[in-house]
């Protein structure tokens, strides 16, 4: 992998990575198992220090190695990844054990990092769970502060996305139902703050 064009994105900055909606990624390992899921209810919860939020149901995997490990990261797949991501938002490491295999995932970790992270993304967010068993169980709400941020500057760069720079194929993407999805859209600015 050529990781000449991931940057560190400034912490106070995460926020920007997933404030645009996009489906998300969940990944986590804790020693015995690695899993990844796609998920589409995350969000910035706080600026600093930086947290972020994902609901993740009962039945997966990926939560019960997150309650395990204590870590997990978010990351944002691109359009070129859509086969992936659906594959992962339907399969089950408790059903499909080869599920990344099938998925076509290719994990890689950062420097002083034991997360792995899905190779070909445009934005990884790392973080350290903060437990909050009753948010947990009653709502399967999962608070993350964040302790990396990193994103390829083809596409986000100075604490901003460059969507309309870029191809589609690297434009990130959101989930309506079942396998279908909508990728940002075209950019718009409010006159009196340009």
């Amino acid at each position: 992998m050529n990781n000449s064009h991931i940057q560190t994105v400034p912490l106070e900055k995460a926020y920007r990575l997933i404030t645009h909606g996009p489906t998300v990624l969940v990944s986590a390992n804790d020693g015995q198992d690695t899993d990844v899921m796609a998920a589409a209810w995350a969000c910035a919860l706080e600026f600093s220090p930086a947290k972020v939020t994902v609901v993740l149901d009962k039945s997966t995997k990926t939560r019960k190695i997150i309650e395990n490990s204590g870590y997990f990261a978010l990351q944002i797949p691109t359009l070129k990844q859509l086969e992936m991501v659906y594959s992962l938002g339907t399969l089950s490491l408790y059903n499909a054990p080869d599920k990344l295999e099938q998925s076509g995932v290719q994990l890689f970790k950062f420097a002083d990092q034991e997360i792995p992270v899905v190779e070909g993304c445009a934005a990884w967010i790392l973080c350290e769970l903060i437990p909050e068993p009753h948010n947990q169980q009653a709502h399967d709400l999962f608070i993350g502060k964040v302790i990396a941020a990193y994103a390829d500057d083809r596409v986000f760069r100075d604490g901003h996305w460059f969507y309309h720079e870029v191809s589609e194929e690297w434009k990130s993407i959101h989930h309506v139902a079942g396998g279908h999805f909508y990728t940002i859209g075209e950019a718009v600015t409010v006159k009196d703050t340009e």
